[in-house]
């Protein structure tokens, strides 16, 4: 049976494939789409075939990194501001036009969308769905909780029960998709209804894409303009009982502290990652055992596509936490299994696009083309913005604009060398060989 308007897509399976996020997390889904081999490429059936899935596709991919981290919408009661610029950048994704330094450059539009990204998908999938439906060409749309979901379940009816941890932006866990989604499939799946846990990873995702208010690059000094757990942050505070557990790593400019004239601390900072990581694990695991969790947490999902990044930081952390005694006494094993599998949501993501892409019989049956990678940067020609000395929106800029305005706030730009760090490129090399290699094919 043909999806619904499959009269209107004979045209468009000649058309990339648009994959969208906050910032470069989304770089993982990509990641995932461009190495699957999970189906047969003649029959469409599940069962590898020893050739990539998409290995007929090119892709759009749209970092929307002037306006994230998308996770703190919420928190500023700004849902409706953040819904606002995902569909913006749905509209470019599907749109054949982009911006160059003096003119509009022609690009394809899209025929599907994946949203790589757990806050956009959980507060935006609807709408974007709509959008689409709204347009000329209805294309298909997928979304990363129920991929993620789906993982964690699958490990859950496989190993012994345990609680499931949801490790997502605030915004994503602010708005419970993963729990409701959760206990909606388990039931769907005659499981009893699973243990479950949030942490809202706040701050992690940014200073993995070095947004300066919540790292920055040579700072040596506390700044005021930090937005990151602290002494002094009253909803995310760090503990200064838990500073051995946290062990937070403290080379170079790391961790910064402000001392008196005694040599106490004053406050604290966070500037790195892996120290993110370690304030929210401990922060974690306390509130299990504050809340008294019968049955240890055994899965993690990684809900934010940021997160992947960190995978190797937070299996380390983990284990190192089971292991933390203290007067001889396990701290965390009550509430921590020995293995805790960490979900990806990227490679559920990408059979899902690949079981809809082929459902909507939107194959590639022509050549297929150069990806093309976009970034959002400030609209400069806008001249109420307001930016940082790295020149991004200044925070308050970002969260205090309200939705409905009508105004261009930004550029859509192909990534360079000015729009992405040089760390941010060795740390995709690292980590996504297959997207980096296409980025260096994207600039020639």
């Amino acid at each position: 049976m043909l999806a619904p308007g499959f009269a209107q897509k004979k045209g468009k399976s000649a058309a990339p494939i648009g994959v969208f996020d906050s910032g470069t997390g989304g770089l993982t889904v990509l990641e995932a789409m461009l190495s699957l081999d999970a189906f047969n490429n003649k029959s469409g059936q599940p069962g590898s075939d020893g050739k990539p899935d998409f290995e007929a596709e090119f892709f759009q991919y749209l970092a929307d990194q002037a306006n994230m981290p998308y996770g703190n919408y919420a928190g500023e009661n700004k849902t409706k501001l953040l819904q606002e610029h995902v569909i913006k950048n749905m509209d470019f994704l599907l749109k054949a036009e982009f911006d160059k330094p003096q003119a509009i450059a022609k690009k394809d539009g899209v025929k599907m969308l994946v949203l790589a990204c757990n806050t956009a998908t959980a507060y935006a999938l609807n709408e974007v769905k709509d959008f689409s439906k709204s347009q000329q060409d209805n294309i298909p749309v997928v979304g990363v909780i129920n991929a993620g979901v789906k993982a964690a379940l699958a490990y859950q009816s496989a190993h012994q029960k345990g609680t499931i941890g949801v490790f997502a932006t605030a915004g994503t866990v602010a708005s419970d998709g993963y729990p409701k989604t959760i206990l909606a499939m388990a039931k769907q799946m005659n499981m009893p209804a699973p243990s479950i846990v949030s942490q809202g990873g706040y701050g992690l995702a940014d200073a993995i894409d070095r947004d300066y208010s919540f790292f920055a690059e040579n700072i040596t000094s506390l700044r005021n303009d930090y937005k990151g757990p602290s002494l002094k942050n009253n909803q995310y505070t760090i503990d200064t009982t838990l500073m051995n557990i946290y062990n937070f790593k403290r080379d170079g400019n790391k961790l910064l502290c402000e001392f008196d004239d005694k040599g106490n601390c004053l406050d604290i900072q966070l500037n790195d990652p892996e120290n993110y990581v370690r304030y929210h694990l401990v922060s974690l695991l306390e509130k299990m055992k504050q809340q008294r969790y019968a049955v240890p947490m055994n899965t993690l999902i990684l809900g934010c596509t940021h997160y992947p990044f960190m995978r190797d930081t937070i299996r380390h952390v983990l284990n190192e936490l089971y292991h933390l005694q203290s007067n001889g006494n396990y701290l965390y094993r009550s509430v921590l299994a020995d293995k805790v599998e960490l979900i990806d949501p990227s490679v559920e993501t990408a059979k899902e696009a690949y079981i809809e892409l082929r459902k909507w019989q939107l194959e590639n049956k022509a050549q297929r083309r150069k990806n093309i990678f976009f970034i959002t940067i400030p609209n400069k020609n806008l001249s109420e913005i307001k930016l940082q000395e790295d020149g991004w929106f200044t925070y308050a800029y970002k969260y205090g604009r309200t939705e409905g305005q009508q105004k261009k706030y930004v550029r859509y730009v192909p990534f360079d060398q000015q729009n992405i760090s040089t760390a941010t490129y060795e740390r995709i090399k690292l980590a996504l060989p297959n997207v980096y290699k296409q980025i260096l094919l994207s600039n020639k």
